[in-house]
């Protein structure tokens, strides 16, 4: 493993700094005041964050969270991996992914590192097959064209659904799709069933094209990362700002997980779904978005996964993910989890 993957040794920031955090929602400020009086002007500071449709942009804005004492500039992605490359290019600061992303850029040696842990839920995960579909379980579909998403969770629940069945890759007849070839596949017919996962699982049962075969609810971690730019992380200054990013976009989640109706009014135009569909969706999750620090079970857990991806010939065996995750932000992320 390249030696510039290994995390920055910069030390966290210490406890007495971060006194004076706030938790007020009304221009609340999660910046470590006193570390921020001691660097640059954080108004000249700018933070490259990357945004899912919908997703930081969007939320922060609705809860009236986007008063940033220093500059934000949201590039929008519809891929992990994208984000990953991103950071590793230097064309981004920040920004989240499932573990299984994190495991595939790991391997190709990216220079990222992981700062947080978003606990989200698992719910929203599924092998759908077509409304007419005969198929009972996952064995019923051997020798089948199997759509997925590739690098994606979607691609790690369908080996362990196979795995689950005495099955493996090579029983199906695997095809690698982006999530708007999988829904226009699945109208078409030309699919026998697609691991996916998000509102096009809603939107495919409401217009009978497709049933669930089997959720990947208890499969998943539940995990997505959050990571950082190592050249970046060097910076006191940027990590101060970094923080004061998270703790906002946590408060977000946690004032719309509280009131799901204006979470779905003010996503739906955004992301183009009918409110009701969204509403739906975010109604039958199980459990609520969450960022925290990260902590050694979730290294446990990522690589395990890279472990299953390497036995089914994914990705080298060997690969570790340890070195990647920085402790940079945690005693940050602790504090403000311990005033809210």
């Amino acid at each position: 493993m390249r030696s510039d993957f290994m995390p920055l040794s910069s030390p966290p920031f210490k406890r007495r700094h971060f006194l004076g955090l706030t938790s007020a929602v009304a221009g609340a400020s999660f910046l470590p005041h006193q570390v921020a009086a001691q660097t640059k002007d954080l108004s000249q500071i700018t933070l490259r964050a990357a945004t899912f449709r919908g997703a930081d942009q969007t939320l922060l804005k609705e809860t009236g969270l986007d008063d940033f004492p220093y500059k934000v500039s949201f590039s929008e992605f519809n891929s992990g991996n994208i984000i990953a490359q991103a950071i590793n290019a230097d064309a981004l600061d920040i920004g989240g992914w499932s573990e299984i992303p994190m495991v595939f850029a790991a391997t190709s040696g990216a220079r990222i590192s992981i700062i947080a842990t978003l606990e989200g839920p698992t719910t929203d995960q599924v092998l759908l097959v077509p409304e007419h579909s005969t198929a009972k379980s996952i064995k019923d579909l051997k020798g089948k064209r199997i759509g997925y998403i590739k690098a994606t969770t979607a691609h790690y629940f369908l080996i362990k659904m196979l795995e689950q069945q005495g099955l493996s890759w090579r029983d199906i007849t695997p095809i690698a799709l982006g999530v708007s070839e999988g829904l226009t596949a699945m109208k078409s017919g030309s699919l026998d069933g697609w691991a996916t996962y998000g509102y096009a699982i809603q939107m495919l049962e409401a217009d009978k094209t497709a049933r669930i075969l089997q959720s990947a609810a208890n499969i998943l971690s539940g995990h997505y990362f959050i990571g950082a730019n190592p050249l970046r992380l060097k910076d006191p200054a940027f990590r101060a700002i970094a923080a004061d990013y998270l703790g906002r976009l946590n408060k977000a989640y946690s004032i719309l997980s509280n009131d799901k109706p204006r979470w779905a009014h003010a996503i739906s135009p955004v992301i183009q779904v009918p409110e009701p569909l969204v509403l739906n969706y975010l109604q039958n999750q199980n459990r609520s978005y969450h960022l925290r620090a990260w902590r050694k079970t979730d290294i446990t857990s990522a690589q395990d996964i890279a472990n299953t991806f390497a036995k089914n010939g994914f990705l080298p065996e060997g690969t570790e993910l340890e070195p990647i995750f920085s402790p940079a932000l945690s005693e940050a992320l602790d504090h403000q989890r311990s005033v809210q």
